[in-house]
């Protein structure tokens, strides 16, 4: 279920969150777990079950961590790492390596199994997986019931497409929490923002990217490939920050606080500071649960580029099971070992070349995201940079056409991808114009959802 769909906006969310409200604090969480599993279950109907057996399995393999002696429980979490990492990598690598294999050995050595990809599955493994660490670490002491972990598990806020919540950041409210209504209305506000950001920017902005991807990666003039990689660019911005914030209102109308997710990252001055600002949820993941672990920067400069090869190689399977992903995560990571060593404090000594570097080769990062295809992404990297191997179907005269149709848009991307619509909200959020323009954002982003707008979530596939 999308929350940018009319049944969730009108069927769903009502409903919810008048059982939700109403019942006694002590029946929260069982209305939250009932709930989640029904909003998973709409799209997931048959993955729902396993969703329902990782939260069995992990949280009796929790409790033995917690409660036996050392070498049981380090075989525990071993055990239980090996169970949800497989689980992963059976849905979501299997195939990938599977065929990887076959190309190479020149025949079908390895079956391929087909299977859907259960939606959020890379979010809920590594947010259990985060779980059952803090357990072995000692950072939960204190027994959790199996409704808390489960309500902890599947809040349908942040199941699909994250953030990547810690149980210690929650585990206060999961015992007792109370609803004020500046917190239902706090939360509402977030929401209708980020639905704005979503139906608004990123779905409309995605139309001109998936115009200029019909027509060709390899029959783009110059101006035409770079106005698609911006275009993909805002798109996955606003996508993703538009969810993150979606997810942030809803957490807040429940009583929870989730973890900031975005933090204004096209503003960055180098990649790794850009990093620190996307997806900070899965970065502090990575850096907490593998980097330091590995021996992040403490064993020379050698190893820490080891180390960060291994973090950036997982961070681009994370993303997905493809060799543009596998490129993609090794393209920041050359950028950040060369930052690290070489250019990183001079690009923080200067605003105007940091900016200027990160509006050049973000757009650039984001295309070998975004095509699968290796002879495509060829293609377009070099239409990026005026080597043509074929006829320009898309010209100039497109590009003016483009520019013309989508200009307005650009500019409004460009601006709510600075910190000032936001420091403008937080000023003037109680005042009575700001409440008038976010119902406006709201109903005319139902309107577009009526319409029929273009309406994927690009992070659902992960």
């Amino acid at each position: 279920m999308l929350f940018s769909s009319v049944e969730f906006l009108f069927r769903f969310l009502p409903v919810f969150m008048l059982i939700y409200l109403f019942v006694p604090d002590k029946y929260r969480n069982v209305v939250l777990l009932a709930g989640s599993l029904l909003f998973y279950g709409v799209g997931e109907p048959y993955y729902v079950l396993l969703l329902i057996l990782s939260i069995l399995i992990n949280y009796k393999a929790g409790q033995f961590i917690v409660q036996k002696e050392d070498k049981i429980r380090k075989n525990i979490l071993v055990a239980s790492l090996f169970y949800n990492f497989g689980i992963l990598f059976l849905f979501k690598y299997w195939d990938f390596v599977a065929e990887t294999i076959n190309r190479f050995l020149k025949g079908e050595k390895i079956p391929t199994l087909s299977l859907a990809l259960p939606l959020g599955i890379s979010f809920y493994t590594f947010q259990i997986v985060s779980y059952l660490i803090d357990c072995y670490k000692g950072k939960l002491k204190e027994e959790v019931s199996f409704t808390s972990f489960a309500a902890y598990v599947t809040m349908f806020p942040q199941l699909i497409a994250g953030p990547i919540v810690k149980y210690e950041e929650v585990s206060e409210r999961m015992s007792e929490r109370k609803i004020r209504p500046k917190a239902v209305e706090s939360g509402m506000k977030l929401f209708s923002i980020g639905l704005g950001l979503k139906v608004l920017l990123a779905n409309q902005i995605g139309t001109l990217w998936n115009s200029i991807m019909t027509a060709g990666a390899g029959n783009l003039s110059v101006p035409v490939a770079w106005m698609g990689a911006f275009a993909y660019s805002f798109q996955i911005y606003f996508d993703f920050w538009g969810y993150s914030l979606m997810a942030k209102g809803l957490g807040r109308m429940l009583g929870f606080r989730i973890p900031k997710n975005f933090d204004d990252p096209y503003i960055s001055k180098s990649i790794s500071e850009f990093w620190r600002r996307w997806h900070i949820t899965l970065g502090r993941w990575f850096r907490e649960y593998l980097y330091i672990p590995l021996g992040g920067n403490r064993k020379g400069y050698a190893r820490t580029v080891f180390h960060l090869l291994v973090v950036w190689t997982c961070t681009g399977l994370w993303h997905g099971a493809d060799f543009n992903f596998v490129l993609w995560g090794l393209t920041f990571f050359v950028i950040a070992s060369v930052e690290k060593k070489w250019i990183g404090k001079w690009l923080e000594q200067s605003k105007l070349l940091g900016h200027l570097y990160i509006v050049l080769l973000i757009p650039v990062t984001w295309v070998i995201f975004a095509i699968s295809d290796m002879q495509q992404l060829l293609r377009y990297l070099q239409n990026m940079i005026g080597i043509q191997t074929s006829n320009v179907i898309v010209g100039s005269g497109q590009a003016m056409r483009y520019l013309k149709e989508y200009g307005v848009l650009f500019l409004c991307c460009i601006l709510f991808s600075t910190p000032y619509p936001m420091k403008w909200y937080r000023k003037y959020k109680y005042k009575w114009y700001a409440v008038v323009a976010i119902v406006l954002i709201f109903w005319f982003s139902v309107y577009e959802m009526m319409m029929g707008s273009n309406n994927p979530f690009l992070y659902f596939r992960f």
